[in-house]
């Protein structure tokens, strides 16, 4: 029997609330997701256009956005949103089991957006 060595979600949400989509609400829904799955946070890092508004105005709009990576004790959790689009993209990767259907639950409802993709996988 193979060793189970975690699982990832791979999510993602289409016509989602655009006033969400700013570091403080995302850093809000990380923290709340955390909390719910039970994952300890550990670094955040962003990267975005906050200090190079010329930037963020000449992006195309499938790289229009925010980009955010949660180092949680058992791995990772990285979340991009594009502006224009109304999407967001998010990953979990953990050692740690949880519970896929919670997740994309929480993520729709904070997004304010739809399940347009859901994919769960076991790494062995």
């Amino acid at each position: 029997m193979d060793k189970h060595y975690g699982e990832e979600l791979v999510l993602d949400l289409h016509d989602c609330n655009q006033g969400r989509f700013n570091r403080k609400d995302i850093q809000q829904f990380l923290e709340e997701l955390c909390d719910l799955i039970k994952m300890k946070r550990v670094v955040l890092h962003f990267w975005d256009y906050e200090d190079d508004p010329e930037a963020y105005e000449a992006a195309p709009e499938h790289l229009k956005g925010t980009s955010v990576v949660q180092f949680i004790q058992t791995s990772n959790i990285t979340i991009h949103v594009l502006d224009d689009l109304k999407k967001v993209f998010l990953n979990i990767f953990s050692c740690k089991s949880f519970d896929p259907a919670l997740v994309a639950s929480f993520a729709a409802s904070f997004f304010g957006g739809r399940i347009a993709e859901k994919c769960h996988i076991r790494r062995h």
